[in-house]
C-alpha cells in the first residue's frame, strides 16, 4: 500500500466533517499548546494536521509560528483553500512523518493528534522519535495522542496500535519527561465513542543534529 495515495483517497471522497477523527475543535490539543507556550513566541508543528480545525484555531495565536506536516497532499490543499490569505502565515509540508527532511531544532512544540498509532512497525515509530528527537529544540514541549486501550482497533481501513499511557510514554522513552497524561472520549460525527489517551512531556534530552 502507498500511505499517501490512501491518506489522498481519503481526503478525496470525504468531507471535512466526515472523517471519524474530525472535531470541530481541538480543546485538549489547545489546552496543552497553550499551557506550553504560555504566551510567548513558539515554533508549533502539527503533525498529521490534514484538514483538522486545530490550525485555524492557532492562527488566532499571533505569538505561535505555525507548520502543519501531513502525508496527504490533498489535505493540506482542502486547508489551505479553507484559509484563503491566512494560509500564507503556515508553513506546509507535504511528507511522511519518519521520512520527511525537517529542520534541526526548529520547534518549542510538538503536536501529533492521531498519527502515531498507524505506525504498528518497530522500525517507524523509531524513526518517528528520532525525528522527534532532533527537530524539538532542548526544553521544548512534545504533545502526543493516540487511541487508548478501549479505542478501535481499526481507522479507515488500517490496523493501528493501542496504547495506555505508561505504554504510549514509553515509546518515547526516558529523555521525555512525562508532565501530565489524560484520556478522552471523542465522539465521531455520527456518535460512535473513541478513546484517547493523551501525554504531554518535556524534551530533557541532549540536542541531537
Amino acid at each position: 500500500m502507498n500511505p499517501a495515495k490512501h491518506w489522498d483517497e481519503v481526503y478525496a471522497t470525504k468531507a471535512t466533517d466526515a472523517v471519524s477523527w474530525y472535531r470541530p475543535h481541538l480543546e485538549t490539543s489547545l489546552a496543552l499548546i497553550d499551557q506550553a507556550a504560555r504566551g510567548r513566541n513558539a515554533s508549533v508543528i502539527d503533525v498529521g494536521g490534514g484538514e483538522s480545525t486545530l490550525v485555524d484555531d492557532l492562527l488566532s495565536r499571533p505569538a505561535l509560528s505555525l507548520t502543519v506536516l501531513d502525508i496527504s497532499r490533498k489535505a493540506l490543499d482542502k486547508t489551505k483553500n479553507r484559509l484563503g490569505h491566512a494560509a500564507t502565515r503556515v508553513e506546509w509540508i507535504a511528507g511522511d512523518v519518519t521520512q520527511a527532511v525537517l529542520p534541526a531544532q526548529a520547534y518549542d512544540i510538538w503536536h501529533d493528534r492521531a498519527v502515531f498509532h498507524f505506525l504498528t512497525s518497530a522500525a517507524d515509530r523509531a524513526a518517528y522519535v528520532a525525528q522527534v528527537r532532533r527537530t524539538v529544540r532542548p526544553g521544548g514541549y512534545v504533545i502526543v495522542s493516540a487511541f487508548g486501550p478501549e479505542g478501535p482497533a481499526k481507522c479507515s481501513g488500517l490496523d493501528v496500535v493501542r496504547y495506555d499511557d505508561g505504554q504510549l510514554h514509553g515509546e518515547f522513552g526516558s529523555g521525555f519527561r512525562l508532565l501530565e497524561s489524560q484520556r478522552e472520549i471523542h465522539m465521531t460525527p455520527w456518535g460512535t465513542p473513541q478513546q484517547f489517551v493523551y501525554c504531554f512531556c518535556r524534551a530533557d534530552f541532549p540536542p541531537t543534529i
